[in-house]
């Protein structure tokens, strides 16, 4: 197996080879590169290798930016000191990643699920790499502005139970049980907070899931929720919405 490693960090770059030696000393290591501009070269002057190690942060840009300036169809495993909202993106969208500092077990598994990858759809994997970037991308509100009578308060994100709507109004409910109208619909509402926190359980509740304490069956196939403020039907996870709820917690771990 022919691989390659961008990292601008020279003693990173060498530990990386140095284990890949130890887990298969088959791996060949063709290239080591330190920049987007450098990689972007050797990609255009005929650079071929069967994986590809990607720092994210590059001494001149994000190797995110090597996607943007050539075509390249080489599975990549990220290497990141990144912040976990954004390795979560990557684990959503099924792109690997290593963890700084990159430990011998956890290449071992990289290296494990790139072959077990091998036989997949490369485009499919293209795609994936987009979506990852997209939504690391991606700047969700930290705070909500609301007005209650002639009051202006402003809401931290993180400190929202749920979102409610009812008779037509959307509300956005706090720990001690107070609710803010807000002037956006349940639908506006999933593109501008971070999916990693919040998921709608049915067609009236947009859920925090740090608010979540339990998840039990229920009728028909559906779930309901424990958390706080939230009880009766609109505690319920909607039957149809029960698949992505469970991967959303966690792949149905736990009490579901």
């Amino acid at each position: 197996m022919k691989a390659i490693i961008i990292e601008d960090e020279k003693l990173s770059a060498d530990m990386l080879a140095s284990m890949l030696q130890k887990i298969d000393p088959l791996i060949e290591i063709v290239a080591t590169m330190d920049s987007v501009r450098q990689s972007v070269e050797a990609f255009r002057n005929g650079l071929k290798a069967d994986l590809i190690f990607l720092d994210i942060h590059l001494a001149d840009g994000l190797g995110f930016d090597l996607f943007a300036e050539v075509t390249l169809d080489i599975p990549v495993i990220f290497t990141t000191a990144y912040s976990e909202y954004a390795i979560k993106a990557f684990e959503v969208n099924s792109v690997d990643y290593l963890l700084k500092p990159i430990g011998l077990d956890e290449l071992r598994k990289a290296i494990e699920k790139f072959k077990k990858y091998k036989h997949t759809d490369k485009n499919s994997f293209m795609a994936n790499i987009s979506a990852a970037f997209e939504q690391m991308s991606k700047q969700y509100k930290s705070r909500f502005m609301v007005k209650l009578g002639s009051t202006i308060d402003s809401i931290k994100v993180k400190d929202i139970l749920h979102f409610i709507t009812h008779d037509g109004l959307t509300f956005l409910v706090i720990p001690n049980g107070k609710r803010y109208p807000v002037d956006y619909t349940l639908e506006q509402l999933e593109s501008v907070i971070s999916p990693e926190d919040f998921f709608r359980i049915n067609r009236k509740v947009i859920v925090s899931i740090q608010q979540i304490s339990k998840a039990s069956s229920y009728f028909n196939g559906r779930l309901v929720i424990t958390s706080p403020h939230l009880e009766g039907e609109v505690a319920i996870v909607s039957r149809e919405r029960v698949n992505d709820f469970k991967e959303w917690m966690g792949g149905g771990g736990g009490p579901i």
